[in-house]
Order: structure tokens, then sequence, then C-alpha cells
């Protein structure tokens, strides 16, 4: 089974990240769809991202230790939850891996494939505070993590009309390569959340969740 990790995330959250080796017809075998979730799967196009819509399932139905899975259903903005569960989650792709969170306080995960691109994209979503602690050894690898903590708090916000540069915030002031942790939060006029951030960083890809915490 290709699950990378399972692990605790402010307890009792959870993480965990998949690489999906199986084939579509594979991990049909291993997911029970809703009614929903067909009607869903069947106006997907293209075989990786159905391959990820199953296995980002699939990882939350083995991380919910569950002996029957839960619908995967999403609200009036979006954000999904499973059904019957207090917990909130979130789920992010990129090509080859899916990635879940699972949280009873709003939560958020996102998984991004470093590309140098995303130098030329900085100024959309960097902020002056954030850009005076780029390194230039880790600059590229700092700025995946920053875009993808962002990434992963616009879903816990769970609402749009969010600007990355001006409402969020990523504390990478102590970042080594060797820290995990770091804190970040979300600011507009009427709306404060701060976040735990837990990062790991992987040869080709990073990977970020986000936890609301009290202030």
């Amino acid at each position: 089974m290709p699950l990378l990790f399972h692990d605790s995330v402010l307890p009792p959250g959870e993480w965990g990240l998949w690489r999906i080796d199986e084939s579509e017809s594979d991990l049909r075998g291993h997911v029970s769809l809703f009614h929903r979730e067909i009607e869903q799967i069947e106006r997907i196009r293209g075989a990786e991202r159905r391959r990820e819509f199953l296995a980002a399932r699939l990882l939350l139905h083995h991380m919910s230790g569950r002996s029957v899975r839960a619908e995967l259903i999403k609200d009036t903005d979006g954000k999904p939850h499973l059904d019957d569960s207090l917990f909130f989650v979130s789920i992010s792709h990129t090509v080859g891996y899916s990635a879940a969170i699972a949280h009873p306080r709003p939560c958020g995960v996102d998984v991004q494939r470093i590309v140098p691109r995303i130098r030329r994209l900085a100024r959309k979503f960097v902020n002056v505070e954030e850009s005076v602690h780029l390194q230039q050894e880790y600059e590229l690898t700092q700025l995946h993590l920053i875009w993808a903590a962002k990434e992963a708090m616009y879903k816990a916000y769970g609402k749009r009309q969010l600007d990355f540069r001006e409402h969020l915030h990523v504390n990478l002031a102590d970042y080594g390569p060797e820290i995990s942790t770091a804190d970040a939060y979300l600011r507009t006029e009427t709306v404060t959340m701060h976040f735990h951030l837990e990062f790991r960083c992987y040869p080709t890809f990073v990977i970020v969740a986000a936890v609301e915490i009290n202030p």
C-alpha cells in the first residue's frame, strides 16, 4: 500500500499522504462510491484526475479507522467534510500524490510540486514581511512552503475572496532544513485566525498542514 505517512497533527488531528501507484480500476475496487460521488467522478475528464479523486477518498477512509466508509460531501462554499463526522477535513492533489487532514478544528492541507517558475509568480502571493525571511539557498523551497501554507489556510477558512498577499501571513523567520513547523495567521476586516503549520519537504514536492489554534 503506497501510504507515505499517516501521523498525528496537534492531536487528536491526523494527516497523511498517499502515493498513487494504483490504476483507476484498482482504486475503484477499494473505494465504494456513493451516488453523488459517482456523478462527480463521471464528470471528471482524465484518468489522472479520477485517480486523485479516488485516492483522496481511500486515504481519508484509511485515516478514519472505520470499517464502513463515510461519504465525502461539500458545503455551499465547496468545503469538504465527511458525513456523520464532527471533524473538519481537507484534501489536496498533485501529480501522483493525494493528501488529507482531519481535525476537530478548522484545518487545511496542500501539496505542491516544486517548479522553478514559482519565482516569477512570487510577487502575487508573497508580502514584504515574508520576503525578508527568504534565504537564497532555500528560496525555492520557502516559496513553495509559503504558497502551500496559504492554500491550506484558505481551505481551512472555507470562504472565497481572500487576497493571498494582504490577508494571509506565514512566518518562516526561523526556517532551516531541520525545521518542520511554523506559525501563520489570516486577517481580514472582520476575521482573524491563527494557525499552526506542519510541513514536510521532499525532493520534488512539499506538503503543508494548517490547523487553527487559539490566539
